[in-house]
């Protein structure tokens, strides 16, 4: 057995190797949440989770295929539905974001057969993360941070000024349906670390953080990962010191974290 294998049969390894990852990509991702405004899209994404998760129980899929097929088709139907501008965007997002967690939580009710970890899925295990879920994170990772490199410049420019963007020729419509589709995929990766409630909270709050110190974009992207990797530190040490839940004890030191930065930056404006 290598040292490397050692460590991955270690869970406590196994849930920081995990969280370093998905922190990687949430923090560069999380800055387009920041900067678009798009905390609620996040969130509707994230409340559909769970209706993928019984859904994949249903048809027996792999979970993180299934979660990440059904934030996928939502994506697909908002770009559609944004385009008849018959509801306001954040009406949209409001209906689709309650309805699917309410039918998702429906349906596992009709499923006496199955035995699911409720507070798992909301709240997310970081400390169950076993080596399939690092792959799926890593390579989630890998695939993500491959487009935000291809597409980084555009993206750019159609978050800054989006009537410009079109006149310089950047496809506009399909650089948000390819940020949708990132979204779609971290959410599913990200799932099991903090679960389907919390996870909007960790691509917005390490960029939050970041947006104080930044003076570039690539700037507050890298910081963001640093604020990431700080909230898993700081989250799995609470956890492990006061045995309280993973998840939210990352989000918890994020916010700490957040409002530490908010204060020594106030103070020396």
């Amino acid at each position: 057995m290598t040292p490397f294998d050692a460590l991955l049969d270690d869970f406590f390894w196994r849930a920081v190797i995990g969280g370093v990852g998905i922190a990687l990509v949430a923090g560069p991702l999380g800055c387009f949440v920041v900067w678009r405004r798009m905390a609620y899209f996040g969130d509707t994404l994230a409340h559909s989770a769970l209706l993928g998760i019984v859904l994949s129980l249903l048809l027996s899929l792999p979970v993180n295929l299934g979660v990440m097929a059904l934030c996928v088709t939502l994506a697909l139907v908002l770009v559609a539905l944004s385009r008849s501008r018959s509801l306001a965007t954040d009406t949209l997002l409001g209906i689709l974001a309650h309805s699917a967690l309410a039918i998702g939580l429906v349906t596992l009710s009709f499923m006496p057969s199955v035995r699911v970890d409720l507070n798992g899925l909301l709240f997310g295990d970081l400390l169950a993360m076993n080596r399939q879920d690092l792959i799926w994170i890593y390579g989630g990772a890998a695939l993500v941070l491959l487009v935000l490199a291809r597409f980084w410049r555009g993206l750019l420019m159609a978050t800054v000024h989006e009537e410009l963007a079109r006149v310089e020729g950047v496809p506009v419509e399909r650089l948000r349906l390819v940020l949708m589709l990132m979204f779609a995929l971290v959410i599913a990766v990200a799932m099991k670390m903090v679960g389907v409630l919390l996870i909007t909270a960790l691509l917005i709050i390490p960029a939050a953080s970041a947006r104080r110190l930044a003076a570039t974009p690539e700037r507050m992207a890298v910081l963001a990962v640093g604020y990431g990797w700080l909230a898993v530190g700081g989250g799995l040490a609470l956890s492990w010191t006061l045995d309280t839940p993973a998840g939210p004890s990352v989000v918890v030191a994020a916010f700490v974290a957040f409002l530490l930065t908010q204060a020594a930056t106030a103070r020396s404006a």
